[in-house]
């Protein structure tokens, strides 16, 4: 790693991650980790990351991909960072384009519009540029990312949200598949609804100006933490908009040009 190494101590790390696990098994938020582990100690809050994500694969999950977070400037500074942050994906995550997802599988839903790529190639060696990660690049996809936060009332600084996976939840991906000679991912505009409203717009040039600087930032630090981006895998590339509170019941219709539509439903428990 590149951060300055943690000074917390490892009990702090493992009750943070058991704080969190609490929250996800039981469904209920619970306070935020920082008083364990701090506001912005980098190092420290991937650690408590790793290790929940590691209990995830003991239990039989396995890893599909990344997300990249925190990719508005608006956010950023709201945060008080100045990098995005990553989580991890796994297959119990996924969901195709009109699937009903259980109200239940999030905690404090939000839901936002994304483009999703697949790669086609290892992203471990070489320059890591944005030729580069174009090149390895299969399709892209529009996509829904249900965020949730295991922390209660939202209440996350950026130690908080890298710690609980970048505040992953579920993700959606649409149908239609593009090659970026088909579709410019910097130059896309997209619209979600939410029930048949219209909740958020955005571009592509709102996720660090082209979600392929989003990905480059990814590759670059997916191998100096020594687990680069491999061929196969879904990158969830970055807000083009607004993140929207998902209702009991409600749902999410997402519209990307050039990448089409993505939908899904939430029903609560008692409609599943």
């Amino acid at each position: 790693m590149t951060e300055t190494p943690t000074t917390v101590a490892s009990a702090a790390v493992t009750d943070a991650a058991a704080r969190l696990r609490q929250a996800a098994e039981h469904g209920t938020p619970v306070a935020p980790v920082r008083d364990l582990i701090g506001r912005d100690d980098v190092a420290a809050a991937y650690a408590v990351q790793r290790l929940n994500v590691d209990a995830r694969i003991a239990a039989g999950a396995t890893i599909v991909g990344r997300k990249i977070g925190l990719t508005s400037a608006a956010v950023q500074q709201q945060i008080g960072v100045d990098q995005p942050d990553f989580g991890v994906l796994l297959d119990d995550m996924a969901f195709a384009d009109g699937d009903a997802v259980p109200f239940a599988a999030v905690l404090q839903p939000r839901a936002e519009a994304e483009v999703a790529f697949v790669l086609a190639e290892d992203l471990a060696d070489g320059a890591l540029d944005v030729e580069q990660v174009r090149a390895a690049i299969d399709y892209a996809v529009a996509a829904i990312e249900v965020c949730g936060s295991r922390v209660a009332d939202w209440d996350i600084s950026f130690g908080d949200t890298v710690a609980d996976n970048a505040s992953s939840g579920v993700y959606v991906l649409g149908a239609e598949r593009r090659t970026l000679a088909e579709v410019n991912p910097a130059d896309v505009t997209m619209s979600m609804w939410i029930d048949g409203q219209e909740v958020s717009t955005g571009n592509g040039a709102a996720c660090l100006g082209d979600p392929l600087n989003a990905v480059v930032w990814l590759a670059r630090k997916a191998r100096e933490l020594g687990e680069p981006l491999r061929a196969g895998q879904v990158i969830l590339s970055g807000a083009l908009g607004p993140m929207r509170p998902v209702s009991p019941g409600a749902e999410v219709t997402v519209a990307i040009s050039g990448l089409g539509t993505v939908a899904a439903t939430f029903p609560a428990e008692e409609d599943a």
